[in-house]
């Protein structure tokens, strides 16, 4: 019974991680597993701004080249800076202890973050950052409040000078024909090197990467689950053929 129980919670996990986001609102995506570009570009940018403090040691660089068709020699020259093998673990360098007194908390391991959060949570909050000078790094973001993270994008994205619109639609009023959440940032404090169309497509492709890294195989799983019910589904017609066969004499 504590076996199942278990394995009941574990299976739950995602959706106790949404249920966390529940009153926030968000932008919902879908990820694409098999957009392999999508997924270059988002192993691109979690390497030179997120690996610095995070790290994926759930994985190895080998199965992410191989699985997203980057050449080894081209991966081992761009993506791996911290002098580690291609068979190794996708660790970083930094020190959790000295981690934990720069933030708060040493930044957590995000390999399985977007079954924890869910990938729409982790896209949203990717975009939530803005502006706030009571905050000790002067930031702040919509979905997670009093966040301890830098905003590491910011020469990206810019820095929002007002809470930006996250989970709002744009709408149109009526009488004067403005547009309404037009953008997700309506002023920034600081500006970026992207456009805020250019900075939301980054964004959903550093999420597809992470959902690809939380679930390698889902599209291997998807295709043979294919096989694995037309094969139910032909044995299920002799499985039904030989019950009939055997039951025929008995009235």
């Amino acid at each position: 019974m504590r076996k199942l129980i278990f394995g009941l919670f574990i299976a739950l996990l995602p959706v106790l991680g949404l249920a966390e986001g529940a009153g926030v609102s968000l932008d919902h995506i879908k990820t694409d597993h098999t957009d392999k570009v999508s997924l270059q570009r988002g192993v691109a940018t979690f390497t030179n701004y997120c690996m610095g403090c995070h790290s994926m040691e759930y994985a190895r660089y080998k199965r992410v080249a191989d699985d997203l068709d980057i050449p080894v020699a081209l991966y081992k020259e761009n993506l791996i800076f911290t002098g580690a093998n291609i068979g190794e673990l996708m660790k970083n360098s930094m020190n959790k202890d000295m981690a934990a007194g720069w933030f708060g908390a040493p930044p957590p391991d995000l390999t399985l973050e977007t079954r924890l959060r869910g990938e729409s949570w982790v896209y949203s909050y990717l975009r939530g950052f803005y502006k706030d000078d009571s905050r000790p790094l002067g930031v702040n973001n919509v979905v997670y409040g009093n966040v301890g993270m830098p905003h590491v994008l910011v020469s990206l994205q810019g820095l929002c000078a007002v809470e930006p619109n996250i989970g709002k639609k744009a709408s149109v009023e009526p009488l004067s024909g403005n547009i309404n959440n037009a953008s997700t940032c309506p002023d920034y404090a600081i500006e970026g090197s992207m456009s805020s169309d250019e900075f939301d497509s980054a964004m959903y492709d550093l999420t597809n990467f992470m959902s690809y890294m939380a679930d390698p195989i889902k599209v291997e799983r998807e295709r043979l689950g294919i096989f694995v019910l037309i094969f139910v589904a032909i044995f299920f017609v002799f499985a039904y053929l030989l019950n009939r066969e055997y039951w025929k004499d008995v009235h």
